[in-house]
């Protein structure tokens, strides 16, 4: 309590040190994930349309700036992968290969979400309520391995949690006139256009935070300081996505396109393979419930009882809370009722994850305050985070495909959902296997054969299977990962030679033609 009284950030900032200090000692082992390559070649040719002499050449191309998946991605708001690239070119320099130094720069953006989840709450709680809160959304495995392989989701849920808390303050500022607006308003604006650029569905944070401006009764003369914000975000948005600067109503049509979300990806989901537009209603539900671990949906279920008697005599914090519930209740809502194309469990939605954890915090600064013993409190928060902790060691470095024990683990989860879905097998399976190939060997890959490539040495020829079946000989190796249970029915007869797997799941395997 002391230190709080010297520092009042001295807990975010014990907890930030903590998942720096684990970040650094282990963002080496992730493997790349499915896309994840084509994606920074992405970020690559992003520099193409940054450059002035380009755009007096005579012959500027836009479509130079998209990378060789264009088509594919040039749709994708790219404002992460312009901010990320100069920190990833950095670290590079240190001699840390290109893949380890984005999934670096990828997990701290991370932690920089865990800093605003953290400032959030501490609009509501304690510090110390603020912390456990913040822990527990940190050291959840599902997003701590999400944290560093993928560079899409978390980021959206990084910069939305920003939009939302930099608004929120801003419009205080406004309300109250504390202090000059100005600088309040820029960085909340150039937060929610970077929020947009990331993903189609930033302005929802926009719609928050004038639903918080609005519901305040401000006065006419702050009107036009919140116009200021809408038009700067905008600009903000369009300099941050090429795409955009063909047509800026290409946006509408993005919209349009990601709500759809349209796709044929099979989905293995309970024992059953559905196409990702044909799952059932409970998909978003079962995965809110089994991914986090046991002790979340207690505490926000008692930190919404907890935040009413807190917050009911207290007009605007009142209304914040609401507004953040409403951050996961309408996207939750819409994937019930509409049930859009939804593949690789929830990872499209882990942005709707923040406010579960802000109202557990209310339930921690309700238990905290109750119990007041500090070695007690202690010891029930490392109580509850211990699963978290738990399934992050045991998985590592697969925490994203982790399952609570009310299913099984990820061992119950096996075979009956997906569990690796994203390939990063691949770099523990070719890396073990470097070490056991013949020379000259021939390893053929079921899908997506350029991640293995990534890792094999220089006495293994990686092919890609589909395309190749008939040049396949008895002798030759296939590697082939278990999304959609597709081991057991790619050369389902041939031995097994090596298998990669935790708590109790396997995750890819290499078996030998015989």
């Amino acid at each position: 309590m002391k230190n709080i009284k010297a520092n009042p950030n001295f807990p975010i900032i014990l907890l930030i040190l903590i998942g720096l200090l684990a970040g650094l000692f282990t963002f080496r082992d992730y493997g790349l994930s499915w896309d994840e390559p084509l994606f920074y070649k992405y970020a690559d040719a992003l520099g193409y349309a940054y450059t002035p002499s380009n755009w007096f050449s005579g012959n500027f191309d836009l479509n130079q700036s998209y990378g060789p998946s264009g088509d594919d991605h040039k749709n994708r708001g790219p404002a992460y992968l312009l901010l990320a690239r100069g920190p990833v070119y950095l670290i590079e320099k240190f001699s840390i290969d290109m893949p380890d130094a984005w999934h670096l720069v990828n997990f701290l953006a991370f932690l920089l979400g865990v800093y605003f989840l953290y400032k959030l709450c501490e609009r509501f709680m304690r510090p110390w309520a603020a912390f456990a809160a913040s822990a527990l959304f940190m050291f959840q495995p599902l997003l701590w391995g999400h944290a560093f392989i993928n560079p899409k989701d978390p980021s959206f849920l990084v910069f939305l949690t920003g939009s939302i808390y930099l608004g929120f303050r801003m419009v205080d500022n406004l309300i109250e006139q504390t202090r000059k607006p100005i600088w309040d308003i820029l960085l909340a604006a150039f937060f929610l256009g970077i929020t947009t650029s990331v993903r189609v569905l930033g302005p929802l944070a926009g719609l928050l935070v004038v639903g918080y401006y609005l519901a305040r009764r401000p006065s006419r003369q702050t009107a036009p300081w919140i116009l200021i914000y809408a038009a700067i975000s905008i600009l903000v948005m369009v300099a941050a996505w090429p795409y955009l600067w063909e047509n800026p109503i290409n946006f509408l049509q993005v919209f349009q396109f990601m709500s759809a979300n349209p796709t044929v990806l099979p989905v293995l989901f309970g024992d059953q393979i559905y196409r990702a537009y044909d799952l059932p209603r409970r998909y978003l539900p079962f995965f809110l419930f089994f991914t986090l671990t046991e002790f979340v949906w207690p505490l926000f279920m008692l930190g919404l009882i907890a935040a009413y008697r807190k917050l009911k005599s207290d007009q605007p914090k009142l209304i914040q809370a609401l507004l953040i519930l409403a951050w996961f209740a309408i996207p939750f809502i819409y994937a019930v009722v509409r049930v859009p194309p939804i593949y690789d469990g929830m990872r499209h939605f882990l942005f709707i994850l923040p406010p579960i954890f802000i109202f557990a915090g209310f339930a921690f600064d309700f238990i905290l305050e109750k119990i007041n013993k500090t070695w007690i409190n202690v010891l029930l928060v490392l109580v509850i985070l211990a699963p978290g902790i738990s399934g992050i060691v045991q998985l590592h470095p697969y925490e994203y495909a982790y399952y609570n024990s009310f299913i099984g683990g990820t061992g119950g989860a096996f075979r009956h959902y997906e569990t690796e879905y994203w390939l990063t097998c691949y770099k523990e399976a070719v890396e073990q296997f470097n070490q056991i190939a013949p020379p000259s060997a021939k390893l053929y890959v079921h899908r997506e054969a350029y991640i293995a490539a990534t890792y094999a040495s220089g006495n293994i020829t990686v092919l890609d299977e589909r395309g190749n079946k008939n040049q396949i000989k008895s002798g030759d190796y296939i590697l082939v990962n278990t999304r959609s249970n597709e081991d057991r029915q790619t050369f389902r007869d041939a031995p097994i030679i090596l298998t990669i797997g935790r708590a109790g799941a396997t995750f890819c395997v290499i078996k030998q033609i015989p």
